[in-house]
């Protein structure tokens, strides 16, 4: 049986993330920092390990890791997902204890798990295994007043592209999902409207989070002599490839 952790578990991408790989009968490590929300998520499935783990503190990243290796004895994919937004403004009007909370979660989080996730593939025996990082459309294209977020999204492509290369060595394969509004909590306000580069506020078309599980689920199951190093899936009619 196949094993996967997955960081932000208990929400959004993450949660329908793992739900879809439970249904798909694999082993899945929910990592969060709220139990409680984790737990729903996983739904009593005997499948499922909880993980309390906040991305941004070594040690627990360290411990969650050993914890899934302990439950497992292996780990053949990390979909690095966890990430936060703030207050979309522009630069100069952005507080900067936003920024670094934002950085030490999409950025350092990710490295700290990717590490992590490396460390264990590269030494177990069979070796090898797959990371998954939760890029972004803004990786490409960003909206206004985006900057902290759009920044920690292109330190996260290059983070992929490093992982991909130094991988080869080790039989470990990387790549990166970015998502276009996918319909999460933190999606939902963008039905109601949103600035464009215009300056208009404007409705956006959005998708069900499922086909972005189902996308992971897909890179997941691949063979390690295959590899999704990018994928795009968004919401057809939301302006991303006509932004700007």
């Amino acid at each position: 049986m196949q094993t996967i952790l997955i960081t932000g578990a208990g929400s959004g991408v993450g949660r329908a993330t793992a739900r879809a790989f439970l249904l798909a009968g694999w082993r899945v490590g929910l990592a969060g920092r709220r139990i409680a929300s984790l737990e729903a998520a996983a739904e009593g499935h005997p499948n499922a390990l909880i993980l309390p783990m906040d991305v941004t503190e070594p040690a627990q990243v360290e411990a969650g890791f050993a914890q899934a290796m302990a439950a497992w004895g292996r780990l053949d994919v990390l979909f690095n997902n966890a990430g936060i937004f703030v207050k979309g403004a522009p630069i100069d009007e952005i507080p900067l204890d936003d920024w670094q909370a934002l950085s030490a979660t999409n950025i350092t989080g990710m490295f700290l798990c990717a590490r992590a996730a490396f460390g264990i593939m590269r030494r177990q025996t069979p070796m090898g295994g797959r990371i998954i990082n939760n890029g972004s459309v803004s990786a490409h294209v960003p909206r206004p007043g985006s900057a902290p977020y759009t920044m920690s999204k292109h330190a996260v492509t290059g983070l992929t592209r490093t992982l991909a290369v130094d991988g080869r060595a080790f039989d470990i394969a990387a790549g990166q999902i970015d998502i276009g509004n996918a319909l999460t909590d933190m999606v939902a306000p963008m039905q109601a409207g949103i600035r464009q580069p215009d300056g208009t506020v404007r409705p956006e078309a959005v998708m069900d989070v499922a086909h972005a599980a189902s996308a992971v689920l897909y890179m997941a199951g691949l063979p390690l002599d295959a590899n999704v190093p990018f994928m795009t899936v968004m919401a057809t009619q939301m302006p991303y490839l006509g932004r700007g």
